[in-house]
Order: structure tokens, then sequence, then C-alpha cells
């Protein structure tokens, strides 16, 4: 490691900024976040280095680098576009013994600029060592939208807990272990949820050596592309102790999941439970009475035809803690993926969804409700019975001619699209091999399939 990152406090940090371009800019844009001692140096400047100046009341000097600007105790930044005056700058700043850094020549700078996320009081400083300065801007950008927005409360929740904790407990030893449990414990997740009281709750119960419950996350994965995930999809999934997943639930989403998490397939297909629904339930609850955090990852989103409700029905009744985190449902990211809005004002006003098998396994669907003008039918898990539906829904007075789009692995790279009518289905699944899992849409939209589709 070549550059050791340290944290400076900003009392009596002065900076001196050769430069009055884009370099200088971004190199006052981070320091203003920590000091106003700022001087720029630089005979003009662009607009948004002069707007920075004059909103944070720097100080300018309107001038080419001279050696006079070097000053004593000053940590001096040499920005300019001229690599010879940066040289000057620096051979100036290491005669009077102060630190510099060099844009683009970390090799003979002091200090170096990292990217810095900032939720404060927590600082993440991430560098690539000024190799890449566009890598480490990437890098900064995918963490900051990856970490909970709430993180500074955490911080000071956990900040509070700190004090108690060193005013109660006098043996080392204990503190840590309570530290351990605190943070593999529901806590942390409460906190960031907004749920201060319960983490308070479960807080004190560690702190007594009390057993607690874990938690249960009732997650989303949505239709099969892993970049579908919610950043708080993929934060639970992460965390998990358990997982439970489904059958629609794609590979590279379970790789998310800890190396040390236990897996437990559930998975249920028409006329095929791995294990009954009733099971699943229970097993959430024995799971997370042991004081784990378990997650139950569900196609789509657990709130639509993915049974959610029945699951967490009996967490509440057991008074297990639980999240809901919505996933993109099938219906939406396979109709965009396939380049069929589901409304559009020229085509449909509304639209409904619908299940292509019931509790009981049959498709009795309220054929009457469904005949509307301008509106998307969207039938999931419908590919078996699709040739009935398509026959009834002509009975009861739809249009023979009404386009229908079966979606077969929607949103994945093996995603294939089948275009028809009600009344040509069943001669092309006749003729096609589709499987599982496949999303049916029906309507007038699906007409703009092969001028969207993308």
């Amino acid at each position: 490691m070549k550059w050791l990152p340290l944290l400076q406090r900003s009392n009596n940090v002065k900076f001196i900024i050769f430069g009055g371009g884009q370099v200088a800019q971004r190199k006052v844009q981070t320091l203003i976040k920590f000091t106003t001692e700022i001087t720029v140096v630089s005979p003009k400047l662009n607009e948004q280095l002069s707007k920075l100046i004059a909103k944070h009341g720097l100080s300018y000097i309107k001038s080419i680098a001279l050696q006079q600007h070097v000053v004593v105790d000053h940590r001096i930044v040499a920005a300019t576009d001229s690599i010879e005056v940066n040289q000057q700058i620096a051979a100036w700043s290491k005669a009077l013994a102060c630190e510099v850094s060099i844009a683009d020549d970390s090799a003979n700078s002091d200090f170096i600029f990292p990217a810095i996320i900032d939720r404060n009081p927590v600082t993440i400083a991430i560098s690539s060592s000024s190799q890449s300065p566009a890598l480490t801007r990437y890098l900064r950008n995918q963490l900051d939208a990856a970490l909970p927005a709430r993180i500074p409360q955490l911080a000071e929740f956990v900040a509070s807990l700190r004090k108690t904790i060193r005013k109660t407990i006098a043996s080392t030893q204990r503190r840590q272990q309570i530290w351990r449990s605190l943070m593999s414990s529901p806590m942390p997740n409460l906190v960031l949820a907004g749920k201060v009281d319960q983490a308070s709750k479960v807080s004190q119960q560690v702190m007594s050596g009390q057993a607690i419950k874990g938690e249960v996350f009732l997650v989303g994965a949505g239709p099969g592309d892993p970049e579908l995930l919610t950043l708080k999809a993929v934060r639970l999934i992460q965390q998990a102790d358990v997982v439970f997943y489904d059958r629609l639930v794609s590979p590279a989403i379970l790789e998310y999941c800890s190396s040390q998490a236990e897996m437990h397939y559930v998975g249920k297909a028409m006329s095929d439970h791995s294990v009954p629904q009733e099971g699943i339930n229970q097993l959430l609850v024995d799971h997370a009475k042991l004081g784990k955090t378990v997650l139950r990852l569900k196609g789509g989103d657990p709130f639509i035809f993915g049974r959610g409700g029945e699951e967490i029905e009996q967490l509440a009744e057991e008074n297990i803690p639980f999240q809901v985190v919505p996933g993109v449902t099938a219906a939406s990211g396979c109709s965009s993926y396939s380049g069929i809005p589901l409304t559009h004002r020229d085509y449909a006003q509304s639209v409904r969804f619908v299940t292509g098998h019931l509790k009981d396994g049959s498709a009795n669907l309220p054929w009457h409700e469904l005949i509307h003008p301008q509106q998307t039918l969207v039938v999931y898990m419908g590919l078996s019975g699709i040739t009935h539906i398509s026959e009834e829904l002509i009975a009861h007075g739809m249009s023979q001619d009404t386009p229908i789009a079966l979606i077969e692995k929607g949103t994945l790279p093996e995603q294939k699209v089948y275009v028809s009518t009600l009344k040509g289905i069943a001669a092309l699944i006749q003729n096609q091999q589709i499987s599982a899992p496949t999303l049916t849409i029906i309507g007038d939209v699906v007409k703009l399939h092969n001028k969207l589709k993308w």
C-alpha cells in the first residue's frame, strides 16, 4: 500500500490552490466540505470555480503563479494546466517544507485527493493512487448509490449505545461480546428502516443477555435480470443468515447471497410444490426464533401473485419482526424488455393483472369483467391454460383478432417473444416449444412490439 489514508482535523489547516480550470475546481469542491481556509491563485477562473469562490467566501489572487504566493504552514495544490508550472510550484513548496499535491504527478506529491463519500459522521475515502481518477469517481458513485440513506442515523444510534455500554459494562470482553451480538442482531436494519424504537428494544435485550428473535426479510427479486434488483434488496440479500428462495429467482441473483448463508430451495411449479406453502410459513418462523436473519426471496414482487401476504400473516401472529421489499413485477419488467407498453394513450388507458391458475388449480376468472375496450390484460402463470383462457375471452365477447404476446424468460438474455391473436394462439403453442416462466399480455398494445422492441 503506497498511500496511507488518514483523517485530518480541519483546525488550522490552510490550502493554497494554483489553477483556475476544471482540475482546480474539483479540488476546491472536495476541500470546501472540510475547510474554507482556501486561497485560489490563477490569472482566470472557469465559471463554476468562480461561483464556488463567491459562494463560500474563499480568497482569490488574480495572478500567474509566483514564488511569493507559496506561504509557510500551508498545504499547496499545483493544479494548473501546465506541467512545467506545476513542477515549479512544487519546487517552491518543498523549499519551504510545505506539503504539495501535484496534479497527475503522484510520484512527486506529498498527498493526494481521494474520492469521498460523506455520510457525516461516516466518511469513506476511495483512491486509485492517482492512477485513474475516472475509475475512482466511478467506484465512488457505485458505492454511494449502494449505501443506505440513514447511515448517519445509525452512526448516531451506535454512538449513543457505545456511551451506555462503556458506563454500564466494566468487562472489556463482555463489551466485545455485546457489540458482536448487536451488529449481527436486527438492530442495524431496524435503524436503517427508521424503526428506532424497535431498535432500542432489541439493543436493551442484547445488553441484558436476553434471547432475541431474528428478523425476516420478504424480498422481491424481480423478473430475472439481476440489475433490476433494488439497492435495498441487494443489501438485505447480502446480510442474510438463511435464504429460502423460489424457482423463479435466477442463479445470478443468488450469487449476491453470502457464501456462509444456509440456502433452502422452496420453489413451486404447477402441481409440484417442493415445500407446501404452510411449511414455508413455518420455516420462516422457526428460523427467526433461532435469532437468525432470514431472507425469503421471491421472483417478481412478493405482493403480486407471490403469496407474500400469506407468509407475513403468520410472522405477524408470532410477533416476528419483518420487512417487505418490493420488486419489479413480471408485468412491468417483461413488457418493458419486450417493447410492449402496458398503457398508451392510443391503445390502452388501463391495465389489469390476473393469475392463470387459482388456489384450486382452475382458471375460473371473472370473464365479463375482463372484456373492456382499451384495456391491457396481463396473465401471470397462465401458459398451460392460455388456450382455454383465449377461448373463454372470445366466448364472452373479446374479438378473436385481439393481439396476444407470450414472453418467455422475460428480462433474461434468452428472452423470446411470441405474438399472435386470441384465435391463433393455440396453433402457435402447438408449433413452438415454449417453456415457463412465460407471461401473457393481451390487448392492442401488443401491436407496438415490432416497432418498440429493443
